[in-house]
């Protein structure tokens, strides 16, 4: 345990009453009495045309009395939703609060808006009073602490309570340096005890950490969605290049027409990789959004992929690699994949396109693809409710043979991760692994009520 020193402690004396932290919090509180003024000088004209009366007691009375009346006026104006960030920054800029322990933007419900308005009512009425010694004891304790030295002084005919400046003179500076330290006092006491309820009254309710929680979620959502679109379209086309320049390079002599194909391919796929990258990255730039970034060469918006615009120019991309792929469609050609929903389409394009660079890259021999749209719980299906069940899925199941050694794990498994995730948006499930002596990826999309 650190022990403080009697020096270190009296140095923090001062500095708790003088030091910067503490001025900063005495010109909070002669803020909140700033702030105040419209509210009293309204009731005061109340009070003034009622009260009547103009000897000095009776003026003082008034006031205080208008003070009162303006505290509920106050209160009322403190429900307002701004209130409480127009607070915040104050309290953070002002008082020392750390920022965590606040809240962030206007009150959503009435119990942060009622807490709100209790530290609009407790700033502005300290503050107040805070304000209005601030402004009446520094010259009184001028006086004071002239009162021996000015004979001129000590003939006014002004009350000192038990110090008569008459015959006791030199006590008058005594009482004088009293009220100026009561003052820091009480200014650092009020500053201290609004810094301690600031986290209290201006804290976040259970509806805003709720709403920061959702906020973040929604964040995370997006960044994974950007990391998977990266991932899967950047990822898909260097390994579908790399395996392409490799096939080329192997036939340059032997075969000159396949070395075209490659080439053409590795064009193909480097400029339709370009016009997504540029998609995803229009995303991350502020203000712009996912319809904003241009497609290759320019031509409007780029369309995400989907299996009836893409599977064709996928599949044809795969295959100048040198690795045989077959297909089996259902409803038959890729054009009739136009019927799905329009986010089953792109997902099913992605779980796709990441299932054929897992091939390519670390498989062996032809691969066999088979896509189709069946009833939802077929017989012997998990989850089977017959044909009468009125929904269908959308199956994806790709095979091929596994290396006979293991590759090294370079990427973290992060397509097949990201293809799960896919699935899981759309309440289906993605299944990878050995199956019957090959490796299977198999996905299953629901399509709601049907095909469109």
């Amino acid at each position: 345990m650190t022990r403080v020193g009697p020096t270190a402690r009296g140095r923090a004396g001062p500095s708790r009453l003088l030091g910067a932290r503490a001025r900063l919090r005495w010109v909070h509180l002669i803020l909140g009495g700033a702030l105040l003024m419209p509210y009293f000088l309204l009731t005061q004209v109340v009070v003034g045309a009622l009260g009547g009366g103009s000897d000095a007691r009776t003026s003082l009375l008034l006031n205080f009395a208008a003070y009162a009346l303006a505290l509920p006026i106050v209160a009322v104006s403190g429900l307002f939703g701004l209130v409480r960030p127009m607070s915040v920054a104050a309290v953070r800029a002002m008082c020392a609060v750390p920022g965590e322990g606040l809240a962030e933007g206007p009150a959503r419900s009435w119990a942060a808006r009622g807490r709100a308005s209790v530290w609009w009512t407790l700033h502005l009425g300290v503050g107040a009073l805070v304000s209005g010694m601030s402004l009446a004891v520094p010259p009184m304790a001028v006086v004071l602490l002239a009162l021996p030295f000015v004979g001129a002084l000590r003939k006014l005919p002004v009350g000192l309570g038990p110090v008569d400046a008459q015959a006791q003179p030199y006590l008058a500076p005594l009482l004088g340096i009293g009220l100026l330290a009561g003052l820091v006092l009480c200014a650092a006491a009020a500053g201290a005890l609004l810094a301690r309820l600031a986290p209290v009254l201006l804290g976040p309710t259970a509806a805003d950490r709720l709403a920061a929680a959702e906020e973040r979620a929604a964040d995370l959502a997006v960044r994974n969605r950007l990391a998977r679109e990266l991932h899967d379209a950047v990822g898909h086309a260097l390994s579908a290049v790399t395996l392409q320049a490799g096939a080329a390079r192997r036939v340059l002599d032997s075969d000159p027409g396949f070395v075209r194909e490659a080439l053409a391919a590795i064009e193909e796929t480097t400029r339709r990789t370009v016009g997504e990258l540029d998609a995803v990255l229009g995303l991350l730039r502020e203000g712009d959004g996912a319809g904003d970034a241009a497609g290759p060469g320019g031509a409007g918006p780029l369309a995400a992929p989907t299996l009836a615009a893409d599977l064709d120019g996928l599949l044809a991309r795969s295959r100048a690699s040198g690795t045989p792929i077959t297909t089996r469609q259902d409803p038959g050609p890729a054009g009739d994949w136009g019927r799905l929903p329009a986010i089953a389409s792109r997902e099913a394009y992605r779980i796709v396109q990441e299932g054929l660079s897992n091939a390519l890259r670390h498989g062996t021999g032809p691969v066999d693809l088979r896509i189709l749209v069946r009833e939802r719980g077929e017989p012997g299906e998990p989850g089977d409710r017959g044909a009468s069940g009125g929904h269908q899925e959308l199956e994806i199941i790709m095979t091929n043979d596994p290396a006979d050694a293991p590759p090294a794990r370079t990427t973290g498994g992060r397509g097949l991760r990201g293809a799960a995730e896919r699935a899981a948006l759309l309440g289906g499930r993605v299944e990878a692994g050995p199956h019957g002596g090959r490796w299977r990826l198999r996905a299953v999309l629901p399509l709601g009520g049907g095909a469109r």
